[in-house]
C-alpha cells in the first residue's frame, strides 16, 4: 500500500502550483506575445524545440484533431511565422518551421521576460533572499528528473 503523503506536501504541492500560474501569467505578461492563442503559442514553442515538422506530427504531439491543427498552421502562416518545405524522406509531406522573423520575435520575448524577472528578483529582494531563492530553485529542479 503507498505512504500517505504528508501534510506539509500536500500543502506545498497546492501553494507551488498557485505560484507557478501566477508566475507564468506574469511572465507572459512581460513578453509581448499576448496576440497568440494557447494553441499557437504550444505549436510555436514545440517547432522552436524539435525544428521541423509535419502537420500530422503536429497535431497528433499536440492531441488535436488535424483540422483543428489546420487552422493553426493558417494563422501562423498568415503572421508569416511558418515555413514550408518538402519532407526528404516523403515528397508528398512538407515540413513547417520558424521563419526568422517568428524566430526572431520568439528571442525578443524571452528577453523581455527575464529582463522582467530579473528587475523583480532584482527590486524586490535583497542578496541574501536571492540566494535563498537559488537554493531553493536547486531543490525544486528535483523534481523534473527521473
Amino acid at each position: 500500500m503507498p505512504e500517505r503523503v504528508s501534510e506539509t506536501a500536500v500543502r506545498a504541492a497546492h501553494d507551488l502550483r498557485i505560484l507557478i500560474g501566477r508566475l507564468r501569467r506574469r511572465v507572459k505578461e512581460a513578453g509581448g506575445d499576448g496576440e497568440l492563442t494557447p494553441s499557437q503559442e504550444s505549436v510555436v514553442r514545440r517547432l522552436d524545440r524539435q525544428g521541423p515538422l509535419s502537420a500530422s506530427d503536429l497535431a497528433a504531439a499536440e492531441r488535436v484533431r488535424p483540422q483543428s491543427m489546420a487552422a493553426v498552421i493558417a494563422a501562423l502562416d498568415e503572421r508569416g511565422w511558418i515555413e514550408r518545405q518538402a519532407d526528404p524522406h516523403d515528397g508528398r509531406k512538407q515540413l513547417l518551421s520558424l521563419t526568422a522573423a517568428a524566430q526572431k520575435d520568439l528571442r525578443n520575448w524571452r528577453r523581455l521576460r527575464e529582463e522582467w524577472l530579473a528587475r523583480a528578483l532584482q527590486d524586490r529582494y535583497t542578496h541574501d533572499e536571492r540566494e535563498t531563492i537559488t537554493e531553493a530553485l536547486a531543490l525544486l529542479y528535483r523534481i523534473t528528473e527521473p
